[in-house]
Protein backbone atom coordinates (compact mmCIF):
# COMPACT_ATOMS: atom_id res chain seq x y z
CA UNK A 1 0.00 0.00 0.00
CA UNK A 2 1.49 3.29 -1.01
CA UNK A 3 2.70 5.38 1.68
CA UNK A 4 2.81 9.37 1.58
CA UNK A 5 6.24 10.40 1.66
CA UNK A 6 6.72 14.20 0.66
CA UNK A 7 4.31 17.06 0.17
CA UNK A 8 5.03 19.60 -1.12
CA UNK A 9 3.23 23.86 -2.28
CA UNK A 10 3.38 23.89 -6.17
CA UNK A 11 5.25 26.88 -7.36
CA UNK A 12 2.25 28.30 -9.45
CA UNK A 13 0.04 27.81 -7.56
CA UNK A 14 0.22 28.32 -3.67
CA UNK A 15 -3.49 26.51 -3.13
CA UNK A 16 -2.38 23.19 -4.66
CA UNK A 17 -0.36 20.48 -3.18
CA UNK A 18 1.72 17.64 -5.04
CA UNK A 19 1.76 14.68 -3.51
CA UNK A 20 4.62 11.89 -3.48
CA UNK A 21 4.30 8.44 -2.34
CA UNK A 22 6.56 5.27 -2.07
CA UNK A 23 5.17 1.68 -3.30
CA UNK A 24 8.04 -0.09 -2.77
CA UNK A 25 9.81 0.92 -5.86
CA UNK A 26 10.96 4.71 -4.31
CA UNK A 27 9.49 7.62 -4.19
CA UNK A 28 7.35 9.21 -6.87
CA UNK A 29 4.56 11.43 -7.89
CA UNK A 30 1.05 10.10 -7.30
CA UNK A 31 -1.39 13.22 -7.33
CA UNK A 32 -1.58 16.90 -6.44
CA UNK A 33 -4.46 18.20 -4.37
CA UNK A 34 -6.60 21.39 -3.56
CA UNK A 35 -5.60 23.07 -0.08
CA UNK A 36 -9.00 22.17 1.39
CA UNK A 37 -9.08 19.06 -0.13
CA UNK A 38 -5.67 18.20 1.89
CA UNK A 39 -7.09 19.68 4.89
CA UNK A 40 -10.49 17.67 4.85
CA UNK A 41 -8.66 14.03 3.95
CA UNK A 42 -5.75 15.32 6.97
CA UNK A 43 -2.97 14.28 4.08
CA UNK A 44 0.35 14.08 6.11
CA UNK A 45 3.91 12.48 5.50
CA UNK A 46 3.72 9.04 7.03
CA UNK A 47 0.07 8.17 5.50
CA UNK A 48 -1.03 4.50 3.80
CA UNK A 49 -3.58 5.57 1.10
CA UNK A 50 -5.62 2.41 -0.33
CA UNK A 51 -7.30 3.00 -3.62
CA UNK A 52 -10.45 3.78 -2.46
CA UNK A 53 -9.14 6.61 -0.67
CA UNK A 54 -7.23 7.77 -3.51
CA UNK A 55 -10.38 7.63 -5.39
CA UNK A 56 -12.29 9.25 -3.47
CA UNK A 57 -10.22 12.16 -2.75
CA UNK A 58 -9.58 12.88 -6.50
CA UNK A 59 -13.17 12.91 -7.18
CA UNK A 60 -13.32 15.56 -3.99
CA UNK A 61 -10.14 17.78 -6.19
CA UNK A 62 -12.44 17.58 -8.64
CA UNK A 63 -15.48 18.56 -7.52
CA UNK A 64 -13.00 21.43 -5.66
CA UNK A 65 -11.60 22.46 -9.19
CA UNK A 66 -15.12 22.71 -10.90
CA UNK A 67 -15.88 24.87 -8.07
CA UNK A 68 -13.09 26.97 -8.13
CA UNK A 69 -13.58 27.64 -12.20
CA UNK A 70 -17.19 28.71 -11.35
CA UNK A 71 -16.12 31.00 -8.81
CA UNK A 72 -13.89 32.73 -11.11
CA UNK A 73 -16.55 32.48 -13.60
CA UNK A 74 -19.02 34.96 -11.32
CA UNK A 75 -16.27 36.70 -10.27
CA UNK A 76 -17.14 39.09 -12.88
CA UNK A 77 -21.04 39.50 -12.51
CA UNK A 78 -23.90 37.53 -11.74
CA UNK A 79 -24.90 34.21 -13.65
CA UNK A 80 -27.63 32.05 -13.49
CA UNK A 81 -26.87 28.55 -12.76
CA UNK A 82 -27.80 27.74 -16.43
CA UNK A 83 -25.16 29.59 -17.25
CA UNK A 84 -22.58 28.35 -14.53
CA UNK A 85 -23.76 24.41 -16.11
CA UNK A 86 -22.60 25.67 -19.67
CA UNK A 87 -19.61 27.07 -18.70
CA UNK A 88 -18.49 24.14 -16.65
CA UNK A 89 -19.78 21.62 -19.56
CA UNK A 90 -17.50 23.32 -22.22
CA UNK A 91 -14.03 23.20 -19.24
CA UNK A 92 -15.13 19.00 -20.31
CA UNK A 93 -16.10 18.89 -16.62
CA UNK A 94 -18.04 15.47 -16.06
CA UNK A 95 -21.80 16.07 -15.13
CA UNK A 96 -21.78 14.46 -11.57
CA UNK A 97 -18.98 16.63 -10.66
CA UNK A 98 -20.89 19.49 -12.02
CA UNK A 99 -23.59 18.81 -9.75
CA UNK A 100 -21.95 18.63 -6.69
CA UNK A 101 -20.11 21.88 -7.49
CA UNK A 102 -23.38 23.45 -7.99
CA UNK A 103 -24.94 22.34 -4.78
CA UNK A 104 -21.33 23.92 -3.03
CA UNK A 105 -22.12 27.03 -5.06
CA UNK A 106 -25.76 27.70 -3.64
CA UNK A 107 -24.92 26.43 0.13
CA UNK A 108 -22.16 29.09 0.48
CA UNK A 109 -24.87 31.69 -1.63
CA UNK A 110 -22.62 32.28 -4.71
CA UNK A 111 -25.63 31.27 -7.04
CA UNK A 112 -29.03 31.93 -6.31
CA UNK A 113 -31.06 32.18 -9.30
CA UNK A 114 -33.90 34.00 -7.92
CA UNK A 115 -32.36 37.11 -7.02
CA UNK A 116 -30.32 36.56 -10.31
CA UNK A 117 -33.56 36.77 -12.36
CA UNK A 118 -34.60 39.99 -10.43
CA UNK A 119 -31.41 41.72 -11.00
CA UNK A 120 -32.07 40.79 -14.64
CA UNK A 121 -35.00 41.96 -15.20
CA UNK A 122 -34.29 45.36 -13.35
CA UNK A 123 -31.21 45.72 -15.32
CA UNK A 124 -32.86 45.08 -18.84
CA UNK A 125 -36.02 47.34 -17.44
CA UNK A 126 -33.34 50.39 -16.70
CA UNK A 127 -30.67 50.16 -19.08
CA UNK A 128 -32.76 49.00 -22.29
CA UNK A 129 -35.47 49.71 -24.54
CA UNK A 130 -36.59 46.05 -24.62
CA UNK A 131 -40.26 45.19 -24.04
CA UNK A 132 -41.20 42.64 -21.17
CA UNK A 133 -41.26 39.48 -23.77
CA UNK A 134 -37.81 40.29 -25.18
CA UNK A 135 -36.61 40.23 -21.38
CA UNK A 136 -38.23 36.75 -20.73
CA UNK A 137 -36.48 35.17 -23.82
CA UNK A 138 -33.41 36.55 -22.13
CA UNK A 139 -33.96 34.20 -18.85
CA UNK A 140 -35.14 31.29 -20.45
CA UNK A 141 -32.11 31.99 -22.63
CA UNK A 142 -30.41 31.43 -19.14
CA UNK A 143 -31.94 28.75 -18.29
CA UNK A 144 -34.49 30.75 -15.83
CA UNK A 145 -38.26 29.51 -16.71
CA UNK A 146 -41.25 28.38 -14.57
CA UNK A 147 -42.27 30.15 -11.33
CA UNK A 148 -38.67 31.68 -10.92
CA UNK A 149 -39.06 33.38 -14.15
CA UNK A 150 -42.96 34.61 -12.92
CA UNK A 151 -41.51 36.30 -9.85
CA UNK A 152 -38.94 38.00 -11.59
CA UNK A 153 -41.17 39.64 -14.22
CA UNK A 154 -42.59 41.22 -11.29
CA UNK A 155 -39.93 43.85 -11.18
CA UNK A 156 -41.08 44.92 -14.59
CA UNK A 157 -44.59 46.32 -13.98
CA UNK A 158 -47.13 47.50 -16.46
CA UNK A 159 -46.80 50.96 -15.48
CA UNK A 160 -43.25 50.73 -16.62
CA UNK A 161 -43.62 49.17 -19.74
CA UNK A 162 -46.24 51.72 -20.60
CA UNK A 163 -43.82 54.72 -19.60
CA UNK A 164 -41.23 53.19 -21.86
CA UNK A 165 -42.96 52.24 -24.62
CA UNK A 166 -44.51 55.74 -25.08
CA UNK A 167 -41.23 57.63 -25.06
CA UNK A 168 -40.33 54.53 -27.82
CA UNK A 169 -43.46 55.61 -29.66
CA UNK A 170 -42.83 59.16 -29.44
CA UNK A 171 -39.14 59.46 -30.69
CA UNK A 172 -40.33 57.04 -33.72
CA UNK A 173 -43.42 59.08 -34.51
CA UNK A 174 -40.95 62.41 -35.21
CA UNK A 175 -38.59 60.07 -36.83
CA UNK A 176 -41.47 58.62 -39.47
CA UNK A 177 -43.34 61.70 -39.54
CA UNK A 178 -44.06 61.30 -43.32
CA UNK A 179 -45.66 58.57 -43.54
CA UNK A 180 -49.55 58.89 -42.90
CA UNK A 181 -51.52 58.22 -39.61
CA UNK A 182 -52.29 55.05 -40.69
CA UNK A 183 -49.14 53.69 -42.40
CA UNK A 184 -47.47 55.44 -38.76
CA UNK A 185 -49.82 53.17 -36.86
CA UNK A 186 -49.10 49.73 -38.56
CA UNK A 187 -45.33 50.42 -38.54
CA UNK A 188 -45.30 51.44 -35.02
CA UNK A 189 -47.21 48.85 -33.74
CA UNK A 190 -44.45 46.33 -35.78
CA UNK A 191 -41.53 47.97 -33.81
CA UNK A 192 -43.28 47.69 -30.49
CA UNK A 193 -43.78 44.30 -31.07
CA UNK A 194 -39.95 43.31 -32.33
CA UNK A 195 -38.73 45.32 -29.04
CA UNK A 196 -41.02 42.78 -26.70
CA UNK A 197 -44.13 44.81 -25.73
CA UNK A 198 -47.41 43.39 -25.22
CA UNK A 199 -50.57 44.05 -27.41
CA UNK A 200 -52.17 46.47 -24.79
CA UNK A 201 -49.33 48.42 -23.72
CA UNK A 202 -48.93 48.68 -27.40
CA UNK A 203 -51.93 49.96 -27.82
CA UNK A 204 -51.98 52.59 -25.71
CA UNK A 205 -48.76 53.86 -26.71
CA UNK A 206 -49.55 54.08 -30.14
CA UNK A 207 -52.58 56.23 -29.52
CA UNK A 208 -51.30 58.58 -27.47
CA UNK A 209 -48.25 58.83 -29.80
CA UNK A 210 -50.37 58.62 -33.00
CA UNK A 211 -52.86 60.98 -31.67
CA UNK A 212 -50.17 63.56 -30.98
CA UNK A 213 -49.81 63.69 -35.19
CA UNK A 214 -52.14 66.67 -35.80
CA UNK A 215 -54.11 67.44 -39.12
CA UNK A 216 -51.76 70.11 -40.47
CA UNK A 217 -48.64 67.48 -39.67
CA UNK A 218 -50.13 64.70 -41.65
CA UNK A 219 -51.23 67.44 -44.26
CA UNK A 220 -47.48 68.01 -44.46
CA UNK A 221 -46.92 64.01 -44.63
CA UNK A 222 -48.91 63.90 -47.47
CA UNK A 223 -47.38 67.07 -49.38
CA UNK A 224 -44.23 65.53 -49.08
CA UNK A 225 -45.45 62.20 -50.43
CA UNK A 226 -47.29 63.79 -53.13
CA UNK A 227 -44.20 65.31 -54.47
CA UNK A 228 -43.07 62.28 -54.79
CA UNK A 229 -46.06 60.90 -56.82
CA UNK A 230 -46.04 63.91 -59.22
CA UNK A 231 -42.29 63.38 -60.35
CA UNK A 232 -42.91 59.85 -60.53
CA UNK A 233 -45.98 59.57 -62.29
CA UNK A 234 -44.92 63.20 -64.61
CA UNK A 235 -45.37 61.31 -67.88
CA UNK A 236 -49.50 61.13 -67.10
CA UNK A 237 -51.60 63.94 -67.74
CA UNK A 238 -55.19 65.13 -66.85
CA UNK A 239 -57.54 63.06 -65.19
CA UNK A 240 -55.63 60.08 -65.49
CA UNK A 241 -52.74 62.03 -63.68
CA UNK A 242 -55.04 62.64 -61.14
CA UNK A 243 -56.26 59.10 -60.03
CA UNK A 244 -53.01 57.86 -60.26
CA UNK A 245 -51.26 60.07 -57.40
CA UNK A 246 -55.34 60.13 -55.51
CA UNK A 247 -54.71 56.07 -55.60
CA UNK A 248 -50.96 56.03 -54.49
CA UNK A 249 -51.67 58.78 -51.78
CA UNK A 250 -54.95 56.52 -50.35
CA UNK A 251 -52.62 53.37 -50.51
CA UNK A 252 -50.41 55.47 -48.48
CA UNK A 253 -52.55 55.23 -45.68
CA UNK A 254 -53.94 59.27 -46.11
CA UNK A 255 -57.77 59.70 -45.65
CA UNK A 256 -59.39 60.73 -49.28
CA UNK A 257 -60.66 64.07 -47.58
CA UNK A 258 -57.01 65.17 -46.88
CA UNK A 259 -55.89 63.49 -50.32
CA UNK A 260 -58.71 65.86 -52.26
CA UNK A 261 -57.83 69.07 -50.05
CA UNK A 262 -54.28 68.78 -51.22
CA UNK A 263 -55.39 68.14 -54.94
CA UNK A 264 -56.66 71.39 -54.81
CA UNK A 265 -54.10 72.99 -53.56
CA UNK A 266 -52.03 71.40 -56.83
CA UNK A 267 -54.98 72.76 -58.43
CA UNK A 268 -54.92 76.45 -57.63
CA UNK A 269 -50.91 76.21 -57.89
CA UNK A 270 -51.32 74.82 -61.75
CA UNK A 271 -54.38 75.35 -62.74
CA UNK A 272 -53.58 73.68 -66.09
CA UNK A 273 -52.54 70.26 -64.22
CA UNK A 274 -55.69 67.96 -64.52
CA UNK A 275 -57.20 69.84 -67.73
Amino acid sequence: MPVITKISVQKKNKNRYSIFADSGKGEEYAFSVDEDVLIKYQLKKGMELDDLAVTEILYQDDIRKAYNLALHYLSHRMRSEGEVREYLTKKEIPEPTIQEAVNKLYKYKFLDDVEFSKAFVRTQMNTTDKGPEVVKIGLKEKGITGKIMEEAMLEYPFERQVEKAELLASKFVVKNKKDSSRILKQKLEQFLIRKGYPFRVIQLATEESVAEKVVEDELDALRYQGEKLQRKYSKWTGFEYKQKIKQALYNKGFSIELIDRYLEEVSDGEEDSFE
